[in-house]
């Protein structure tokens, strides 16, 4: 057996190796786990958030009723407004103030009531967010279970291919097995393919001179372009 039959023999088990990586890689069962997984490493994140902003709005309600209150007392002053007009005081000043003090303090209560909603609304949506994250915990175990037997299914598949590569790999030279190695890890497969005339099968790419004398020698040449191994059928 030729060094290019030796490695498509080796590449052709490889690819069922790798055809159940993919399998593995694009199943429901990884999909489901890496979906809970996912959400689970955020939630913790966000449930801090959640915490910081009902924190901030509960300092804001307290500010407002705070100003609430020292408005209202302000008003307060003025059931004495006889006694200021007795005393000579200017009654359109007073007015004025209890004009506007009137209308802050309408302000501050339509605020107060505004951000009462939105703290109700934000109490609601931690609660319903909170009792999904105990739910997806729960879930989360029971995805983990069905993807790991799911793997585990494929194992005895893929350490009985596993064997056989390891004995194929034993026939090939280990420069060519790392350079071979070398370009699976960089996810170009096939990587040894026959030429198309003076092109690669594969990509398109012509040939250069040196190329085109490596490949009538006989030899195997490299695609300057997506860079496989080429070979003369």
């Amino acid at each position: 057996m030729s060094k290019v039959e030796q490695l498509l023999k080796y590449q052709e088990e490889d690819s069922k190796y790798l055809e159940i990586e993919r399998e593995v890689a694009v199943s429901d069962e990884r999909r489901n786990f890496v979906q809970v997984k996912n959400y689970m490493t955020k939630a913790p994140e966000k449930l801090a958030a959640m915490d910081a902003k009902a924190r901030e709005m509960s300092a804001q309600l307290a500010k407002l009723q705070s100003d609430y209150e020292d408005v209202a007392e302000t008003i307060g002053d003025f059931d004495n407004i006889d006694e200021l007009v007795e005393g000579g005081a200017d009654i359109s000043f007073y007015k004025k103030n209890a004009v506007q003090l009137g209308d802050k303090l309408k302000t501050i209560k339509q605020d107060i009531l505004n951000l009462s909603k939105a703290m109700k609304a934000a109490d609601e949506e931690y609660r319903a967010f909170k009792k999904k994250t105990i739910e997806m915990q729960d879930k989360y175990v029971e995805t983990q279970k069905i993807y790991r037997d799911y793997k585990q299914s494929k194992l005895a598949e893929m350490e009985h291919i596993k064997k056989e590569l390891d004995a194929l790999a034993k026939d090939i030279e280990p420069e060519v097995m790392n350079a071979y190695q070398t370009k699976r890890n960089e996810r170009i497969f096939p990587i040894i393919c026959a030429v198309k005339g003076d092109r690669c099968s594969k990509c398109g790419m012509e040939l250069s001179i040196v190329g085109k004398d490596k490949i009538a020698s006989g030899k195997v040449t490299e695609c300057e372009n997506c860079h496989r191994f080429l070979y003369k059928a």
